[in-house]
């Protein structure tokens, strides 16, 4: 993970930034308070970080990308940013009133110890907001049509929500609720399914780079080839019905909201 936004870090800021409604949306599950500290675990260049500060609320990033650690620190001198991972935040316990994790759970390395350490730094009550898709959501994508080998690695590297769920309750968190997000079409953070109402958006060579699927598992023939397919479809019209036939219910991410329980000896 490291090696992966240290690469892409350096243009990452150009189409990552903190979108207004998943900020306020982070806020609604969290419930935050202005006296309280709060983590935000895989903080990136601290977008939503900076974006929570800027409500009003005290949060600490952690990364274990330097690079992205250092934009993030040129962003905002405010915030203590530091080089950690999930399993691993060098801090104290019971020292935060909330967490959250916004596109990051994929990145760990074992989701048990990840949730473990996070509730330990918890305060009891303490709530985690974790931002995320599934697989089965991610099949649903209607980018599997022209990028079918970058989408199958995509979607192994996700922990299916059974998986999370156990995790999350063997750590000592009691799961409260689960909400389904659906890309909206002025959406400005530019992630992996940003452009599902707007295919235009993938021809971007700075969008494409500032997300992992597309820098760091894909090969550039299957890309060539599915942007071209793309371009032909968009211009035939025959992309719509595409899009159409990948039409869902499941949702395009999901929030999973939980809480340390109050007598947890974590």
């Amino acid at each position: 993970m490291v090696v992966k936004y240290d690469t892409i870090g350096s243009d990452y800021n150009l189409t990552r930034k903190a979108d207004k409604h998943l900020t306020e949306q982070l806020i609604h599950h969290l419930q935050p308070n202005n006296k309280g500290t709060y983590l935000d675990i895989g903080c990136g260049t601290g977008n939503y970080t900076i974006a929570l500060q800027k409500n009003g609320f005290k949060f600490i990033g952690i990364d274990p990308s330097e690079l992205m650690l250092e934009k993030a620190q040129q962003k905002s001198t405010d915030i203590n940013w530091k080089k950690g991972t999930a399993e691993n935040t060098d801090l104290n316990s019971n020292s935060v009133d909330g967490i959250i994790g916004s596109l990051t759970i994929h990145h760990w390395s074992d989701l048990k110890k990840g949730f473990s350490e996070l509730i330990r730094v918890l305060k009891p009550n303490g709530r985690i907001v974790i931002f995320t898709s599934t697989p089965k959501q991610m099949e649903g994508y209607w980018l599997n049509h022209y990028f079918p080998k970058m989408m199958s690695d995509s979607i192994i590297q996700m922990p299916n929500l059974e998986h999370v769920d156990t995790a999350m309750k063997e750590s000592g968190f009691e799961a409260l609720a689960t909400e389904k997000y659906f890309i909206k079409p002025n959406l400005e953070d530019q992630f992996l399914y940003c452009g599902k109402h707007n295919p235009e958006l993938y021809f971007n060579t700075q969008l494409r780079h500032g997300i992992s699927s597309f820098s760091s598992l894909a090969n550039r023939k299957e890309v060539k080839k599915g942007l071209s397919e793309l371009r032909n479809d968009i211009d035939s019209g025959k992309v719509g019905h595409i899009i159409k036939s990948y039409e869902n219910d499941i949702g395009d991410y999901l929030y999973i909201i939980g809480k340390k329980i109050p007598n947890s000896k974590l």
